[in-house]
């Protein structure tokens, strides 16, 4: 089966210079559903890989209000569901309010993150005045789908198969009068508990909560912090949740003029607030660390005394400033992805919660991000994190998959091949598995060489011999942002505490 389900009209114009709107960035229209009896696999699909990968990613539509950054698109999710050695492709758009807003009138009606003074109705956002994309992140919790934007949106649910905008949870209507949630949000699979945030320009500046296994708030916390933030991810062990407070932040002497000029403080010590999962802004520890900014964490976990954190770090993190754009726009914001100036690489910080004290060291010299680690890890002492590695000289180009061992050391690594492509990439449990990486890894690539994408299914344990199977998608799809793993006892909720 390949089926045409819906084709969207893309009025972004074919001489739109940004670079974040063309090659590997062009926006497609089509959302299909396809099975592997209709389309091509080269290899074989494990009989043991049942569950559901999905990717998110920004996809614009309409040509944009304003200077165009790479955050700003309407969210598609694409999708591969995996059932004993076969699998069905969908992607859809996620069909926000603003979304449909858009569709309605033909046209973008909400500016980007770089310009929100040229909005003219109420937005979501931390500023509150972009459209809710719903293009950064994408989790499974409670048996559905959460698609949410890096600056905090609505709590957009879907069907994990179908991939159908649901009715708005309950809990949404809370979280919404704080600027909703925040990308990055964690699952605990044993509890079944998924912990986010949410972060506005108004006091106390940040919320904590936490949603149940069965889809209620069960927690709810405001967070002071000294100012506006801009936080992008959020940590969990078992018992612990672990905040940033980062000094990347809007210039406050400008901001109090009406500037938004993002500013790296290297002088002012990084904070990260390790509260219990229920805890209060009472009972949060605050830890101080060298000048850093974080953008993905790989795991969390404790050990003895300490709460170890273990991710991502940038000691020169770049971005460009919000307001009225002028010439160099573009080149600012292709410096904000150049991965060899900001120079990424992976991290530990142990918090000590008896002696208050930190320590921190570099894990590696090599410039990754994305780091993922197995489902059932999460919150847990872990051993592998699969990292994506990047070809410098192209816009957020990502090239391949370094896998760390960090108990031994040891490192493996697969490269897409030159223009090849890839995307977040997800580890999928074999069915009877034994061990941590016991398990399959999952990405998709877009090959500019071909103009087509598809799904790579790879061995966790031995990524260097490459794809077991390659699945060719019905079209060639954009970069992307972030995915998920639904497990296949987790499609219709959470397991039995």
């Amino acid at each position: 089966m390949l089926k045409l389900e819906n084709e969207v009209t893309i009025t972004v114009k074919s001489d739109n210079p940004n670079p974040f709107l063309r090659e590997h960035f062009t926006p497609v229209g089509a959302e299909y559903t396809a099975d592997t009896d209709s389309l091509q696999v080269i290899g074989e699909i494990p009989q043991d890989l049942n569950g559901i990968y999905i990717r998110n990613g920004h996809n614009q539509v309409h040509e944009p209000l304003g200077v165009y950054h790479a955050f700003d698109g309407d969210g598609m999710l694409h999708a591969l569901h995996f059932e004993n050695g076969k699998a069905t492709y969908r992607n859809r758009f996620v069909r926000t309010i603003g979304f449909l807003a858009e569709q309605a009138a033909g046209k973008s009606l909400w500016p980007g993150m770089l310009e929100p003074h040229l909005g003219h109705f109420r937005g979501w956002g931390s500023i509150g005045a972009m459209k809710d994309n719903a293009g950064t992140d994408v989790i499974c919790h409670g048996g559905k789908l959460l698609a949410t934007m890096s600056q905090c949106s609505e709590a957009n649910r879907l069907d994990p198969v179908t991939l159908d905008l649901l009715i708005p949870d309950q809990w949404n209507m809370t979280i919404s009068q704080h600027q909703g949630i925040c990308s990055h949000f964690k699952v605990d699979s044993d509890t079944g508990e998924l912990m986010f945030f949410n972060f506005s320009e108004q006091a106390p500046y940040l919320h904590y909560g936490v949603i149940d296994r069965h889809n209620e708030l069960a927690h709810y916390e405001p967070i002071e912090l000294p100012g506006p933030r801009w936080p992008h991810d959020l940590g969990v062990t078992k018992n612990y949740s672990i905040l940033h407070d980062l000094p990347f932040i809007f210039d406050p002497d400008l901001l109090a003029k009406g500037e938004r000029k993002v500013t790296f403080f290297d002088q002012i010590p990084a904070r990260f607030g390790v509260l219990p999962r229920h805890g209060t802004n009472s009972d949060v520890k605050w830890f101080e660390g060298k000048p850093c900014f974080i953008l993905h964490l790989s795991n969390c976990y404790e050990q003895g005394d300490e709460v170890v954190m273990e991710g991502c770090v940038t000691l020169n993190p770049r971005k460009p400033a919000v307001g009225k754009q002028d010439h160099d726009a573009i080149q600012k914001m292709r410096n904000q992805f150049d991965k060899r100036a900001t120079g990424y690489r992976m991290h530990r910080w142990a918090f000590n919660l008896k002696t208050g004290q930190t320590r921190e060291e570099f894990l590696d010299d090599e410039v990754t991000e994305f780091p993922v680690v197995n489902n059932d890890y999460v919150g847990k002492p872990y051993r592998y994190s699969y990292n994506t590695l990047f070809d410098f000289d192209r816009d957020w180009w990502m090239s391949g998959i370094k896998k760390f061992d960090l108990l031994t050391g040891h490192t493996q690594r697969f490269e897409y091949g030159t223009g090849r492509a890839g995307s977040e990439c997800q580890i999928a449990l074999r069915d009877s598995a034994t061990a941590e990486d016991d398990a399959y890894v999952i990405t998709l690539v877009t090959d500019m060489n071909e103009n087509r994408s598809e799904c790579l299914i790879l061995d966790a344990q031995n990524l260097e011999q490459g794809p077991l199977a390659r699945i060719i998608l019905p079209h060639r799809i954009p970069i992307g942002a972030h995915a998920c793993w639904v497990e296949a006892d987790r499609i219709y909720g959470e397991r039995s505490a």
